[in-house]
């Protein structure tokens, strides 16, 4: 998608830390990821952005920038993005295990573990084992505080108006997964814009349909 959106804009791509193939960081908070992100793109002198995009984790972080308040930005996006849990901190406890087991079995199991998760979805060979790759890549560290953060990152209790359009994505195929990510944003964001994408399932209109990704980014 990057460079068909790059014909009309100025893409801006971020690679998280404890996820970049190059470097040995590890992840921190989406907190601190997002506050991050706004320091560098206030460093680079950009007063305005057209769309601030994020799928599932960068969901989370684009809801965070968005109560930040520090960018001027016309739409943040979020595609199947991960709300904070509105549970009791002990449930949250035990849901921050689970899934910190899943995918550590998920980073020992490598590219057979990865073609078994997503057997689901028609990713590639090469897509496989780059994910494979990433998960070996990843510190143990990295996994918790990615699912810890994810679950619990820190949001105002009330609900919230942005200057920009806050947009919800989903796939059709995950709308069940993402009901409780939807009844957040009608809660404390109730000016959100919803969209559902037909024929699609988490994550694929970016990876598979970027023609298509494009055109509803032109849309806005």
């Amino acid at each position: 998608m990057i460079p068909l959106l790059a014909k009309d804009y100025h893409v801006l791509v971020p690679v998280l830390p404890g996820y970049d193939l190059e470097d040995h960081s590890e992840f921190t908070s989406i907190e601190e990821i997002a506050s991050d992100l706004e320091t560098d793109i206030l460093k680079r002198n950009i007063t305005r952005i057209h769309a601030v995009y994020g799928c599932s984790m960068g969901g989370s972080i684009v809801l965070r920038m968005a109560a930040d308040r520090k960018l001027n930005v016309s739409h943040y996006i979020m595609d199947g993005g991960i709300t904070p849990y509105q549970l009791p901190w002990l449930l949250t406890r035990v849901i921050a295990v689970r899934d910190f087991a899943l995918m550590a079995f998920g980073k020992l199991g490598g590219e057979k573990l990865m073609a078994r998760a997503f057997s689901s979805t028609d990713y590639s060979k090469e897509d496989l084992a780059y994910v494979a790759g990433v998960m070996k890549h990843c510190s143990y560290r990295t996994l918790w505080n990615t699912f810890d953060s994810c679950n619990n990152y820190r949001m105002p209790k009330e609900p919230m108006k942005f200057d920009g359009v806050m947009h919800y994505w989903y796939a059709q195929k995950e709308r069940k997964a993402r009901d409780w990510d939807i009844r957040y944003m009608k809660k404390y964001v109730p000016d959100t814009v919803f969209s559902e994408f037909s024929g699609t399932d988490h994550g694929d209109l970016a990876a598979f349909y970027p023609e298509r990704f494009a055109d509803e980014i032109r849309k806005l």
